[in-house]
């Protein structure tokens, strides 16, 4: 259950990077490739935590004297991963697991591995993935401080006792999927009392979980609702979720154009940035500061807008 979002017609996303002003119409040309213009050409999926991850890059860029072109919210996977083939964009950020996934490998709880199969996947497609961070977006399931508090909930197998009394929140596919309640049977034994279908780690579940009509919640991991409502993410102790690192792919040919600064500045971000941190900065976008300022003092507080 990686992190999906609605559907884009392709010639719309072909028009939103090439922004060409014939494109709409029927009969134009093919749009422009984004290789030769002596810029990087940053695309990112169409949520907002993408979005940031592809500002923190474009700003590192930029302090290292490269050009940057920015495509954000473009769409999901489907889209944006054939336009940074076909050279539309030239870099994006991604997630070791849902990216595998997608291209057919088998991600798995560990990050080496994973990334390992992802790179060799990449590789017939004149793509690389750099060096992941820390961060993970991985789906986590959360409760309230006093949830926790009362039931000494730290983890998912700490749960067991209790599951039969509690209520899960999620999507309406999760009881069917192996990554949300089908896993959670299976791995780690839980039968919870009752199950609400709301939606993917968004306002429905956030309202279950403060109204108490779930006690239980699937939100991703790096979530900034789990910093500003305090609540408290059960540890994945036996590895349901597969590796799910924050990992800028990049076409290999930009590596080879721009040299070794480009991959030095997004991995010294990789360096430093974790879930926690990546969680930080989305709360602090939730709650309405501007994207590029948020991207900004983070960096400039680990000097990485310089090169």
């Amino acid at each position: 259950m990686a992190r999906r979002s609605g559907r884009t017609s392709v010639s719309a996303i072909l028009c939103t990077i090439v922004l060409a002003a014939g494109c709409a119409r029927s009969g134009s040309a093919p749009p422009a490739s984004a290789l030769g213009d002596g810029a990087v050409t940053i695309g990112s999926f169409d949520f907002p935590e993408s979005a940031l991850l592809g500002e923190l890059y474009a700003q590192a860029l930029e302090g290292h004297g490269i050009r940057v072109v920015r495509r954000f919210a473009l769409g999901p996977r489907e889209l944006v991963l054939p336009a940074l083939q076909r050279g539309l964009i030239e870099l994006v950020p991604e997630y070791v697991g849902s990216a595998l996934a997608y291209l057919g490998g088998s991600p798995s709880a560990e990050a080496t591995p994973t990334l390992l199969r992802l790179r060799g996947v990449l590789a017939d497609r004149g793509l690389s993935a750099l060096a992941p961070a820390l961060a993970q977006d991985q789906n986590g399931f959360v409760v309230t401080a006093d949830t926790a508090s009362r039931l000494d909930l730290h983890a998912l197998t700490d749960l067991i006792p209790h599951a039969d009394e509690l209520t899960l929140g999620g999507p309406a596919e999760c009881p069917t999927r192996r990554l949300c309640l089908r896993g959670l049977e299976e791995v780690y034994g839980l039968r919870f009392g009752g199950f609400l279908a709301l939606d993917a780690g968004g306002p429905l579940t956030l309202e279950g979980l403060l109204s108490g009509a779930i006690d239980v919640g699937l939100l991703f991991t790096t979530d900034g609702t789990i910093e500003r409502r305090g609540f408290v993410l059960l540890a994945d102790d036996r590895h349901l979720q597969p590796a799910e690192n924050v990992t800028p792919v990049v076409r290999t040919d930009a590596l080879e154009r721009f040299g070794p600064e480009l991959g030095e500045a997004l991995d010294a971000i990789a360096a430093v940035l974790d879930t926690q941190t990546l969680r930080g900065l989305n709360a602090a976008v939730d709650a309405g500061a501007p994207m590029a300022e948020v991207a900004r003092t983070w960096l400039d507080a680990h000097g990485l807008r310089t090169g």
